[in-house]
């Protein structure tokens, strides 16, 4: 794994001294999401398509600061939309950075190369850049050509300037196998320090909802990727072992979604990154008055074929903790790709999906248009970076 010594040592201790206050929930990453706008309108996200007045909303560098005090996961992944279209972003990182959490930048590194000189390199700071695969794959997947390019291009400018760089990349069911491998050892060539790998998710406002795995179809797909890199031995990715072999159906793992709680501007949300269904104001409101029973593979409909590491990674860690000697074995002779595959979680007593999401929409709209009678006006009016 390409995790640094540094920050498995942070995370570790943060783990332990958890398990020895016998604390039974705790946030292992921040997912901060300090807007929801992109430049980009790829057809698997489910973030891009509210309206304008929500689309214009930040996170102040106040708020998202008091967010990664509140909730004190020792890592901060910061995702959108884009980022980087927010002004004081670089503001935002450098207070976290300040308090040594570990900071991920996710981006579509379209605007990544002309602001970097933003940024500092630090072991506390690193760069994910979105990308689905090979020039063709990701190009598709983002719904725009040039994509890819521009990223590696920004990559490469990253490694340059001594920043610490990963790839933040999802696979959909039009993977295959031989590119998806070939795609890893060509950003392992750029010098990239770590893969971030997941199969994607239905958000249910994506607009294209037919190219997302299940998860018998995912854990077939990882298996053969894996045995392509002798276990997944060959690659460096920033997630544990124990995650890698839950994709190849080697684990019986059930989500933990407080793992990685939400921020976002509507607040924090319930229960997860994946789904919004209800948001706390604070986040002891999201971990105390959240029905985590209700949710994950097994237990409610929409979670019946996720396997994304914002619900499971966290899970791993745990049993990896519980279980050191497990996890020793498969990062030393690498994932399992042969013979049976664990039983899959029984779906027949999960409830049924409730589509709530436009509730919030609205409540949010209401709340916008109460606060500021301008912002149907502004809203129309476009956002500079």
């Amino acid at each position: 794994m390409s995790i640094p010594l540094l920050q498995k040592l942070y995370v570790g201790a943060y783990v332990v001294r958890q398990h020895l206050a016998r604390r039974a929930r705790y946030p292992l990453v921040l997912m901060l999401e300090p807007l929801f706008r992109c430049n980009l309108a790829c057809s698997g996200c489910g973030k891009i398509d509210y309206p304008d007045e929500i689309l214009n909303q930040r996170i102040s560098v106040a708020d998202a600061l008091q967010a990664v005090d509140e909730c004190g996961a020792p890592v901060v992944s910061i995702a959108g939309g884009e980022p980087l279209l927010h002004r004081e972003l670089p503001e935002i990182v450098k207070g976290i950075v300040a308090r040594k959490k570990f900071v991920y930048l996710c981006t579509n590194a379209l605007l990544m190369e002309k602001k970097l000189s933003q940024y500092q390199p630090s072991p506390f700071f690193v760069w994910s850049v979105h990308l689905d695969g090979d020039k063709e794959m990701h190009d598709k997947s983002v719904c725009q050509k040039g994509v890819y390019e521009q990223a590696v291009d920004a990559i490469k400018a990253a490694k340059a300037r001594g920043f610490r760089v990963n790839i933040n990349c999802t696979l959909f069911n039009t993977a295959q196998a031989e590119p998806v491998a070939k795609f890893f050892d060509t950003v392992m060539e750029l010098g990239v320090d770590g893969i971030t790998v997941s199969p994607g998710y239905a958000y249910e406002r994506a607009p294209d909802q037919q190219h997302f795995l299940n998860r018998g179809k995912t854990k077939q797909l990882f298996r053969d990727i894996l045995k392509r890199g002798r276990g997944g031995r060959d690659w460096s990715f920033s997630q544990s072992g124990l995650f890698l072999d839950f994709l190849a159906g080697n684990q019986s793992y059930h989500c933990t979604p407080w793992g990685n709680p939400t921020r976002t501007v509507f607040g924090w949300q319930r229960p997860c990154y994946l789904l919004g269904e209800g948001y706390a104001k604070t986040f002891k409101e999201l971990m105390e008055g959240t029905n985590w029973d209700a949710y994950g593979t097994g237990n409610y409909e929409k979670c019946a074929d996720c396997m994304v590491h914002s619900g499971y990674e966290a899970t791993a860690v745990n049993d990896a903790i519980r279980n050191p000697f497990k996890a020793a074995m498969v990062a030393l002779k690498g994932v399992r790709t042969e013979g049976d595959m664990v039983p899959e979680i029984s779906l027949d007593r999960q409830r049924p999906a409730q589509h709530v999401f436009s509730k919030h929409v609205d409540h949010k709209l209401a709340e916008i248009r109460a606060t500021n009678p301008q912002a149907k006006r502004v809203a129309k009016q476009p956002t500079a970076a």
